[in-house]
């Protein structure tokens, strides 16, 4: 279990992310590869990657060589094990950061830093030790470990620099970035329920939502975990990350003295929805289909109301959109990123029944979706949603909302 120890000035102190971000997502992805843990959320997308793994090499080459080259390469950097070295995700106060900002931090590490983290890393993959850092429950037994560049990475070398950054630019491009639509669309519905609890109930609501991760029992956040840790805080706050690709626990940084994240798996959509929302995008080259608004997969394993998969809707389904009440529905849902459904009825200005069957035709289209919490039911826009009011632009948004509607 880790323990985390607030202060009063901690709690004032808790961040929540908007975003995931790219380096973690990268760490865990590789870790996800390596196991076969949740084959429901994580099978379609390990499919899709091994189908470019043994695709010959020359299209789409990064870094080290083609995409085999850059997943092993990175591979021996983020054993899934006992220890990964904390420089590959660094910190960032205030929120998350794009990829660039990313590998540029991490290629700013100080040299000191590379040869402790990697000695730590060599060393734990020859001891078999389970660390206390970002280990992966269920890993394989260690096997001899030869990191990325050895010794010309841990002095520093900019040559050996370059190509780390070269490998997690080209890793980011070819198995994560292709996805991003539905990593995005997980995380978005998450961070707008957590920013709902927050805003309704303060950091201890938003604390209560990590159940049964993690357990508030004041002033210790307990976290499921694989060993046994205490993390004080100390003032510096926590900044919670959700992630797409962590899976089943939060995990953190090794080192303490850090700054104190706590990366957390969000809900993911299951394993059928999944594949047809990529063959519709043309990811694996299956024949194109529309998306369904499904059974999620919860961080924990279990099941709860999910999001739809994918950002292509048929053209009948979006036929089924023009009229005034779902016009003004969707904007109204995109405006409040998060809202129930008597909150939607009474802003519409429209009874429930009514509401729920438009709501279930926007669900249909794939421009909204929703998620069960205790009684209510939240509805959250997709990215495809999103994008629809983009396009039409501030004066049709301004429009949508002045719209009547009959009730």
């Amino acid at each position: 279990m880790l323990r985390i120890h607030f202060t009063a000035q901690d709690l004032a102190y808790v961040r929540l992310a908007r975003s995931p971000d790219p380096l973690w997502e990268i760490v865990c992805s590789l870790c996800r590869l390596q196991t076969d843990e949740g084959p429901i959320a994580f099978g379609p997308w390990r499919r899709a990657v091994a189908a470019q793994l043994r695709a010959p090499g020359g299209e789409g080459e990064g870094a080290g060589g083609g995409r085999r080259a850059v997943a092993l390469a990175l591979r021996s950097l983020v054993p899934c094990g006992p220890y990964i070295p904390d420089f590959l995700t660094p910190a960032v106060d205030g929120g998350t950061i794009d990829l660039r900002q990313g590998v540029d931090r991490v290629l700013s590490t100080p040299r000191s830093r590379l040869r402790r983290e990697l000695t730590l890393l060599t060393e734990s993959a020859r001891a078999g030790v389970r660390g206390s850092g970002a280990a992966v429950p269920g890993a394989p037994p260690p096997r001899p470990l030869r990191p990325f560049a050895g010794e010309r990475l841990a002095r520093g070398d900019a040559g050996a620099l370059r190509a780390l950054g070269g490998l997690l630019t080209a890793y980011d491009a070819g198995f994560v970035a292709p996805y991003r639509p539905w990593i995005d669309a997980a995380v978005a519905s998450d961070v707008a329920w957590r920013s709902r609890e927050l805003a309704a109930g303060g950091v201890r609501a938003l604390l209560e939502t990590f159940r049964p991760m993690a357990r508030w029992s004041p002033p210790v956040l307990e976290v499921a975990y694989p060993v046994e840790r205490d993390l004080h805080l100390a003032g510096r706050g926590l900044l919670l990350v959700p992630s797409y690709f962590c899976w089943r626990r939060p995990i953190t940084l090794f080192d303490t003295a850090l700054l104190p994240v706590l990366v957390y798996p969000v809900e993911k959509p299951v394993e059928k929805s999944v594949e047809l929302a990529l063959a519709g995008a043309g990811v694996g080259g299956g024949p194109g289909v529309g998306p369904k608004a499904g059974v999620g997969v919860g961080p924990e394993g279990g099941f709860g109301v999910g999001l739809p998969t994918g950002p292509v809707a048929s053209s009948a389904s979006l036929a089924r959109l023009l009229g005034p009440t779902r016009a003004a529905l969707l904007y109204e849902v995109a405006s409040r990123d998060c809202a129930t459904t008597s909150e939607l009825a009474l802003a519409v200005g429209c009874s429930l029944p009514n509401i729920s069957q438009q709501l279930a035709i926007l669900r249909e289209a794939g421009l909204t979706a929703c998620r069960k919490e205790g009684r209510c039911v939240l509805h959250l826009p997709t990215p495809l949603g999103q994008r629809l009011l983009e396009t039409a632009g501030g004066g049709a948004r301004r429009a949508l909302a002045e719209v009547t509607v009959s009730p």
